[in-house]
């Protein structure tokens, strides 16, 4: 059973999941889509999702928010250039698409890209 498990843990340690999350997040900013596995973009979708709603209002203290989830400038002032864009959605703001399997492991790929 699954009760009350918060965080799909991709059969990483702590401290290697927090950064390859991260670095996935600052990637779909900064490029709006990324290509990877889809479990990794299911895992990631609603931290995105989170950050952008975060980043819909320009406040010192959002900034300071992403600023912590992200630990890059340059992709938290993306970030609030990009979540701008959706000011008027209340949600919805990424799309997952399948794209097959992958070559060498056939692992199920998938596309996740800002709406």
């Amino acid at each position: 059973m699954r009760h009350r498990v918060a965080v799909k843990k991709m059969n990483r340690p702590t401290g290697h999941r927090k950064a390859l999350q991260r670095n996935l997040m600052i990637s779909i900013i900064e490029h709006r889509g990324i290509t990877t596995t889809e479990a990794k973009a299911r895992a990631i979708r609603p931290e995105v999702e989170k950050l952008i709603t975060l980043g819909r209002e320009d406040t010192a203290h959002n900034r300071r928010m992403a600023l912590s989830k992200l630990n890059s400038k340059k992709a938290m002032n993306k970030l609030f250039e990009v979540a701008a864009a959706y000011a008027g959605r209340n949600g919805g703001y990424t799309r997952i698409v399948k794209m097959g399997y992958r070559k060498g492991d056939a692992a199920e790929m998938a596309r996740i890209e800002l709406v």
